[in-house]
């Protein structure tokens, strides 16, 4: 079995019909614009987005670059089903595939993508299974390709490991805290990742929202 053969659905311990609602108490329209400025998607570019979820991200980046190809993979049929008909509503056309985050290079190919960006997939997953993820996405880009992650990273202040534990009581403390411990850079650079940076941070309500990218290299 593969670490990842089990997964977190998208809305922790909530409903999924609650999901985006939830997501939206987290700034998501900032963080989410954000992440697609460090994709800077270009006409051609193959961009994979690990853990779609309901396809906001997915959506965005087919919006802001026509040219691209965004494909977006997830374990849940029943949360790309909902980011298919968001898709459609918005007038968008990525291409959503079921697959595990680990599985990713054999879903897409090895070297197949441009950029690989993920968002609020990490911090719901044991460390072994972030490892795996990390390693796979780190498979499925070229070399040169670029990485891209928006997720809750070290939370800083009082204030920000107080409002973490709504995320807690949703995905459970165990698998959260080491990313609010700031594990991910680490982790990200053990995959074979260069030149990783938290490049934005984003308070929200439910804690600190980290970017961080890197490269494969080439």
């Amino acid at each position: 079995m593969t670490p990842t053969d089990t997964f977190t659905p998208a809305a922790g311990r909530f409903a999924l019909g609650l999901y985006d609602p939830i997501v939206s108490l987290t700034r998501e329209r900032l963080w989410r614009s954000l992440a697609a400025m460090h994709v800077a998607p270009r006409p051609g570019d193959v961009i994979v987005d690990v853990g779609c979820g309901t396809g906001s991200l997915a959506v965005l980046l087919h919006h802001a670059e026509p040219g691209a190809t965004v494909v977006g993979v997830d374990p849940d049929p029943a949360v790309l089903r909902l980011a298919r008909r968001k898709a459609a509503a918005a007038g968008a056309a990525p291409d959503f595939r079921t697959g595990m985050g680990d599985t990713v290079a054999d879903l897409l190919g090895p070297a197949t993508a441009d950029t690989v960006v993920s968002s609020l997939v990490l911090h719901q997953c044991p460390v072994p299974v972030k490892q795996a993820i990390l390693a796979a996405m780190h498979r499925t880009l070229r070399p040169g390709g670029k990485l891209v992650i928006a997720d809750y990273g070290r939370q800083r202040t009082a204030a920000m490991r107080l409002a973490f534990r709504i995320v807690q009581l949703a995905d459970g403390k165990q698998d959260t805290q080491p990313n609010a411990d700031g594990i991910l850079p680490r982790l990200i650079a053990e995959a074979g990742f260069q030149g990783v940076r938290e490049v934005d941070t984003v308070a929200t309500v439910t804690g600190s929202m980290s970017l961080y990218t890197a490269r494969r290299a080439g």
